[in-house]
């Protein structure tokens, strides 16, 4: 009996040496978004300082589209909260012309898109990397947005694909340009699914209906939150007149 308990503990170890032999070592956009992570939480978090609010999650178990509005270069940021998987960033195919952001887009592995919304290669690989499971933000304004009275027209293409990959989107809203030493407030909403347009035969009207609720869902979360802060901001003021 206590020689098959040591074959059986022998068998034990060489299975465990196995499974850490077959350990998956990290990809480099891995390595190179755990990075990113470390930076976003410590430097960046300081110098840029922000306050997430509403539906805070993980979202790693399949492919997801993080789509949110436009202020600053360094709004790609923002999403890295909600996941903890590499995301592949759509970018402006100008940003190529630039040799350090040709370099930052190249490591990040990016997506390089026409800013008219026209390119099918750069939808076709949206595609392929969320049927693999992998996430992906895009901001439909197509480049930053100067004012806050209103977003710029939404390009056509999150919803589409969204729908063609059966991908949850992701809303997320940036209340304020992103400012040094200035608090910003990032706004998380629920996963949008337009299960009902799944294997249907989409037309331009059906795409733009979905455009408009990605739109309408980041406005209405960003405009509720300035709404309510301003309402708190009302209500302080006038119990301190009353003191």
């Amino acid at each position: 009996m206590a020689e098959e308990n040591r074959e059986n503990c022998v068998v034990e170890g060489e299975n465990e040496q196995k499974v850490k032999k077959t350990k998956v070592k990290p990809t480099k956009l891995e390595k190179w978004f755990k990075t990113l992570r470390r930076l976003n939480a410590t430097i960046f978090s300081f110098i840029f300082p922000r306050k997430y609010h509403g539906e805070i999650a993980k979202y790693d178990d399949k492919g997801y589209l993080f789509v949110g509005n436009h202020y600053h270069v360094l709004d790609v940021m923002y999403p890295l909260k909600l996941t903890n998987k590499p995301i592949h960033y759509v970018a402006k195919s100008e940003l190529l012309n630039s040799k350090f952001m040709r370099k930052m887009l190249t490591k990040s592995e990016c997506i390089p898109v026409n800013r008219d919304g026209t390119d099918v290669k750069g939808v076709m690989q949206m595609m392929k990397y969320l049927k693999n499971g992998e996430n992906i933000n895009i901001f439909p304004e197509g480049t930053r947005n100067r004012s806050y009275d209103s977003f710029l027209p939404f390009k056509s293409g999150a919803a589409a694909v969204a729908i063609k990959t059966k991908s949850p989107v992701i809303p997320f809203a940036i209340v304020y340009n992103t400012r040094i030493f200035r608090k910003n407030h990032i706004i998380c909403g629920k996963p949008i699914e337009f299960t009902e347009y799944y294997g249907k035969r989409l037309t331009d009207e059906d795409v733009s209906a979905c455009d408009k609720i990605i739109h309408d869902t980041i406005w209405n979360m960003r405009a509720n939150f300035l709404a309510e802060r301003e309402a708190k901001k009302i209500k302080k003021k006038n119990k301190d007149g009353k003191k």
